[in-house]
């Protein structure tokens, strides 16, 4: 009986994650704030004039909940309460506090530029905005769960068990679908606030931190997979310009 209690637990182990790594209340806590967020955001649309800042909170929130949401869903054991990915580094938190200070400012100062009706420039700009948006949350979703134990949010430099070359799906198009995603998404963001100085400043920002991370990335799956993954990349393309 004991020895079955130890192979039981240890099973147990290797589906789920350690709980001191997801603690409930923490977890709770956090999509329960990203759901007030949201909802707040959708209940106040019909009431406020400038409305892409209203879809601007309500992709962001819906992104954050996502990334936690489907990493427990199809990767259980790699979960943990800071996959919500808020704690993302000073840098990402600075990009999206200079984006909403822009659409601030150029709101107060010049609001027919952030009126997405004013124009059909604004009209197209917010529409392709939202389209972005959208197909870069669904590539990268689709990317997490494509994936499945194969994806984490954090590179590894040391081949795990589950580690496999994942070449379907999504990934035989898109070499790296979640970074593709995130990118289309990010820019998408700022296109829906009609934001064009922190417009260049992420798509500046996004190339620079995804050419090393890719670059870094791809040295280890080289290491991992060798001839296979030489011919995954000569095979499919990374699809984000100039990289």
């Amino acid at each position: 009986m004991e020895n079955s209690s130890k192979i039981r637990q240890h099973c147990m182990n290797d589906i789920y994650p350690d709980i001191r790594d997801n603690v409930p209340h923490e977890i709770a806590e956090t999509s329960f704030g990203l759901g007030i967020l949201f909802g707040v955001a959708l209940g106040s649309i019909p009431f406020l004039q400038f409305k892409p800042f209203n879809l601007y909170i309500l992709s962001l929130a819906l992104f954050h909940f996502l990334e936690y949401y489907i990493t427990a869903k199809y990767n259980p054991k790699k979960v943990n309460s800071q996959s919500f990915l808020l704690n993302n580094g000073i840098e990402y938190t600075m990009a999206h506090v200079v984006a909403v200070l822009e659409f601030l400012l150029e709101g107060y100062f010049c609001p027919k530029l952030k009126a997405y009706n004013s124009s059909k420039f604004c009209q197209v700009f917010t529409v392709i905005g939202i389209i972005s948006v959208v197909v870069g949350q669904l590539i990268r979703s689709l990317a997490m769960y494509t994936a499945g134990k194969s994806f984490s949010h954090n590179i590894k430099i040391k081949k795990e068990k589950d580690h496999t070359l994942v070449t379907h799906g999504v990934y035989s198009w898109l070499r790296h679908p979640s970074y593709f995603g995130f990118y289309l998404w990010a820019l998408g963001t700022q296109l829906t606030l009609l934001n064009p100085i922190t417009f260049i400043g992420f798509c500046i920002v996004l190339h620079q931190f995804f050419s090393r991370r890719i670059s870094f990335e791809e040295r280890h799956l080289l290491d991992f997979f060798g001839q296979d993954y030489v011919k995954y990349k000569q095979s499919v393309k990374i699809w984000i310009p100039f990289m």
